[in-house]
């Protein structure tokens, strides 16, 4: 069973961060964010034909500075949020912004003319005066698109955004309080619990808060043995969370038992840098690292499903003429090797299940797909 080869497409700039168009379910669509010092940036919109194995793109200027992170709104595909390396002569510093895609490229991809001609509207600006450097922003995963967090230096806010993204307000906020003036590195909302708990890293350790009173609830002291890169919550445990870091490990935790997480993996050589769930099949986990890998690993035995979905009794008799149905076991399903620099993203589509996109520093986007035969092993 022969499985399609991977389709790469290359930017001209450095590149380190990506989101899938979350709010678009019907086209497989990924959001790319550029880092030049001497250019403009630019937004590339990503469009994946399944069918014919082939990509299209429109290209838009986000002329404010270098872009570090990348997020889609979940209710309306035209809106995203990015932070951004803002320079002057006096300073640089990281901002947050809300912007909207140009309507008329909206549903119109264009594959000859690679070169931006359109620029991102800028709604409003994300942030406190003076509160510090943005690191991400993260929108509520309920899909309505009206709430949104950003994480800036060692504050966390809670906004709320009108339906045109042109204005938002502070609900709430919180601080991190600590030796050294901590600093968030990364963060994630949960999407269970009513989404009312967000969790965040920041150096070794990883918190959960509640949002409704900012106050931690829960705290992982030495999840890693170095730098906490990345986490995401299990889709469909409650109480799941998959965090990676720069011991080259990716660690799987239940938020109730914190001492020891539930398992390691160790397959990467290098920091790793993002670590995703399936956002259906939660035992299919990605990881990307600067060891230029990303890995697709089976961990079937936590997941929701680990011993596979019920069968009939008459599913449970086998044909004399049919071999058994083959198990799923955990382990490394396909390491991809199409990158020849650090891997610093990995994103499922939200379209289709079965494909996902990372991209390395030198600015290569790969669109890889699971394998048929691992496929087959999860819907038979």
């Amino acid at each position: 069973m022969e499985d399609d080869a991977p389709v790469i497409y290359g930017l001209e700039f450095q590149a380190r961060s990506l989101t899938a168009q979350v709010a678009e379910t019907d086209a497989i669509r990924f959001l790319v964010g550029t880092q030049s010092l001497r250019f403009d940036n630019q937004i590339h919109q990503i469009d994946f034909d399944d069918e014919n194995n082939q990509i299209s793109k429109n290209v838009f200027l986000h002329r404010d500075g270098e872009i570090w992170h990348i997020s889609s709104s979940p209710a309306n595909k035209s809106i995203l949020a990015t932070c951004y390396n803002s320079t002057s002569e006096a300073k640089a510093e990281m901002k947050a912004a809300l912007w909207r895609i140009p309507t008329d490229f909206d549903a119109t991809i264009n594959d000859e003319n690679s070169s931006a001609s359109h620029s991102l509207e800028k709604l409003s600006q994300i942030g406190v005066s003076d509160s510090g450097d943005a690191k991400c922003t993260i929108w509520h995963p309920g899909g309505d698109g009206s709430q949104l967090i950003s994480l800036v230096d060692n504050n966390i806010y809670l906004w709320d955004i009108n339906e045109s993204g042109e204005h938002t307000q502070m609900i709430s906020s919180g601080t991190l309080d600590g030796k050294g003036q901590p600093k968030f590195t990364t963060g994630q909302w949960n999407p269970h619990h009513n989404c009312n708990q967000v969790a965040t890293a920041n150096d070794t350790v990883i918190r959960g808060w509640d949002l409704r009173t900012m106050s931690q609830e829960w705290v992982i002291e030495n999840a890693h043995e170095q730098l906490v890169r990345d986490l995401d919550f299990n889709p469909n445990k409650q109480y799941y969370l998959a965090t990676c870091g720069d011991d080259c490990k990716v660690k799987f935790w239940d938020i109730r038992k914190t001492l020891e997480p539930v398992t390691i993996l160790a397959d990467h050589s290098h920091w790793v840098w993002k670590v995703r769930y399936n956002h259906f099949h939660d035992q299919l986990v990605l990881s990307a690292s600067s060891d230029s890998r990303v890995i697709l690993t089976n961990a079937i035995t936590i997941s929701s499903e680990p011993f596979g979905h019920l069968a009939d009794e008459d599913e449970e008799e086998i044909d004399e003429d049919h071999e058994p149905k083959e198990k799923s076991e955990d382990g490394v399903i396909a390491a991809s090797e199409e990158h020849e620099d650090s891997v610093y993203a990995v994103e499922w589509s939200t379209a289709d299940p079965w494909l996902y996109a990372s991209l390395s520093y030198d600015g290569r986007l790969v669109i890889n797909r699971v394998p048929r035969a691992e496929k087959y092993k999860i819907l038979l």
